[in-house]
């Protein structure tokens, strides 16, 4: 291994991954993804997808899960800065209904992977994010589902922007809560 770190976070299955940059005068060079390293990490996922998406500040995405075709994410920050979040919704695990977040950035060059059986959501906290993500399925819009983005079952603490606008999509709004799922 060697090319990545990674730390295990308090809910099993939840990696945050950095990997070893190499800079110079001329700026820096990273592997984003070695299958090698990660399945050493204990990471053994064929990813079939890569998405990007790029938004202002105040922009949260989420909470979403696809309901029959679960996906695994390795999600990474390549402009800007979001608070990254999972929700376990894995029915019998010990961590059922508690989340995680993470801060990614494109300065700290940090990674999470969110395996199958969690939602996922996103803030963006710089005044522009983009925001990639490589998933081991692919997306299939009529099999999406959602939670509230402050249901406060979930009690995720956002670190909203002061003075920034909350930016949702209609479909982001009209999520139930955790109770409902």
């Amino acid at each position: 291994m060697g090319k990545i770190t990674v730390e295990t976070c308090e809910i099993e299955g939840l990696k945050v991954i950095t990997p070893k940059v190499f800079g110079d005068a001329r700026g820096y060079f990273m592997e984003t993804y070695n299958k090698n390293d990660f399945v050493e990490a204990g990471i053994d996922v064929e990813f079939v997808q890569d998405n990007q998406s790029a938004s202002k500040q105040g922009v949260l995405r989420g909470l979403h899960f696809q309901k029959n075709f679960p996906q695994d994410k390795l999600v990474r920050c390549i402009n800007g800065e979001v608070f990254d979040v999972a929700v376990d919704l894995r029915k019998g695990s010990k961590t059922y209904g508690k989340w995680f977040g993470v801060r990614l950035s494109a300065e700290n060059k940090k990674q999470f992977f969110i395996p199958k059986g969690f939602a996922h959501g996103f803030y963006v906290i710089s005044e522009y994010a983009e925001f990639a993500y490589k998933c081991s399925d692919f997306y299939h819009p009529e099999d999406e589902g959602g939670l509230k983005w402050d249901d406060p079952d979930i009690g995720v603490e956002w670190p909203l922007v002061e003075g920034a606008e909350l930016n949702l999509s209609e479909r982001d709004t009209k999520w139930g809560g955790f109770k409902e799922f």
